[in-house]
């Protein structure tokens, strides 16, 4: 099949022969004839399979030319890098066609992008939060929404926005179609669909966790966190085979950890980009990697997800992760639209079970390769690595049965109160023989006169 097949329209024709495509993948051909019967739809494929164009060629060869202000179709993902990417492709589609496209997100001005949906648009494209947010306003009008498209609604659930969605989806009119794509089907995702979606078609390309065929897969056992890093250090010399290398780690802090000792070494060729970097950092390490202006991104698993990058020549694990699907979405950020891609997977032994988990999803085992013999095997160990140590009998340190009391105790009787009650004043005037006043309060009144 080819694009041909599809019955598109010129000015798409013209846009995908600018960008060189000729044949839909899988999850677009199959996609496209449902999206376009208007009924509501899931998508599951493996990432890095084309599922943005997947959803956006049906919508935009049945969107029509309209001059009104309020948006058709409404974009929904987790990221604001990937609302940064999915604009783009949009534009990149509708460069032959008079359509209005707007990105939203937070972290930046919020009365910037309100004016911007004053002018109009018929395509925007969002994060959750900064979409509600707008939506309140009253700025947003979502009167005329006749698509809703969720992209990676697994990492939104993820990422806590499920409370977002639901309080969008009242917002939005009834009458809708509702499409979803993702590359794993889990339970949230399931109730999610069953509580609203209306009898949804399901186009389901590979089962998640089916491994790319052209990503060549390796791990290696290292002993720890230092020697993962001799072994990287040994890996990214070799310039020409490790050209563009994408490094994922679980969390931020071992992020800014790796990025420091890499510096020295790669300094000119190393960018890095998490959750704590700004936005502006955050898309220009992303634009610099994806020019080839740096040669190695250090990025966290939020990260992952629907950064489509060319030419990855490799996705090394610095750690494994707990959720096997996340190893999937992470090494697919190489191998993409049919291209070879090799993943390196870095693990201890206390990642074992995680390692296993992996294969057991994959339903294949990843090759061990011996670690090389230059490669130094450190015996020091990071704060995150060394044992805890816990004191079994400590005569200085306080015992239950020795720790303070309750933090209270009885008040003195003459700074007691009790409840007087209505016969207060009573005992004031038999006490001072005359009412507790604050004074007449006529007397200056009287003297003046």
């Amino acid at each position: 099949m080819t694009f041909e097949d599809l019955n598109l329209n010129t000015p798409l024709y013209n846009a995908l022969n600018d960008l060189g495509f000729t044949t839909p993948t899988p999850i677009q051909a199959e996609a496209f004839n449902v999206v376009c019967s208007g009924t509501d739809i899931v998508g599951i494929a493996q990432t890095g399979t084309g599922k943005t164009y997947g959803y956006m060629l049906p919508i935009l060869k049945q969107l029509k030319f309209s001059t009104q202000e309020n948006p058709r179709v409404l974009v929904l993902v987790p990221t604001r890098e990937l609302v940064v990417q999915v604009v783009n492709d949009i534009e990149n589609l509708t460069k032959y066609m008079n359509t209005r496209v707007l990105g939203v997100y937070g972290g930046t001005n919020i009365n910037t992008q309100k004016h911007a949906i004053a002018q109009g648009i018929d395509i925007l494209v969002a994060t959750p939060g900064r979409m509600y947010d707008l939506a309140l306003s009253r700025v947003l009008q979502l009167k005329s929404i006749q698509k809703l498209v969720i992209d990676e609604v697994d990492v939104m659930l993820d990422l806590g926005f499920r409370h977002q969605l639901i309080n969008i989806f009242d917002l939005l009119p009834e009458k809708r179609q509702n499409i979803m794509f993702s590359a794993t089907m889990t339970e949230d995702v399931d109730v999610l669909i069953n509580d609203f979606f209306k009898t949804p078609e399901r186009v389901s390309i590979a089962v998640s966790g089916t491994p790319l065929e052209n990503i060549r897969q390796s791990r290696y056992n290292v002993a720890n966190f230092n020697t993962k890093v001799n072994l990287l250090k040994h890996l990214l010399r070799d310039t020409e085979s490790f050209n563009k290398v994408l490094i994922f780690v679980s969390y931020k802090k071992m992020a800014d950890l790796l990025f420091e000792n890499l510096d020295e070494l790669f300094h000119d060729e190393l960018c890095v980009i998490h959750s704590n970097k700004t936005q502006n950092y955050r898309l220009r390490s992303i634009e610099q990697f994806r020019n080839g202006d740096n040669r190695v991104l250090v990025a966290t698993d939020v990260m992952a997800r629907g950064l489509d990058i060319d030419n990855v020549s490799h996705v090394i694990n610095f750690d494994t992760p707990d959720y096997p699907e996340n190893y999937m979405h992470r090494i697919g950020r190489t191998g993409r639209a049919e291209r070879e891609g090799t993943a390196i997977l870095l693990s201890t032994e206390t990642e074992q079970e995680s390692v296993s988990n992996i294969e057991t999803l994959m339903n294949m085992s990843i090759q061990l390769v011996e670690l090389p013999e230059e490669v130094e095997v450190s015996t020091e160990l990071i704060e995150e690595e060394r044992p805890k140590i816990r004191e079994h009998y400590n005569p200085i340190k306080r015992t239950d049965e020795h720790a303070p009391g309750p933090a209270f105790h009885d008040k003195s009787e003459k700074n007691s109160k009790e409840n007087l009650g209505g016969s207060y004043k009573f005992k004031i005037a038999a006490k001072y023989k005359k009412p507790k006043t604050r004074g007449d309060k006529n007397y200056n009144k009287r003297n003046k006169k």
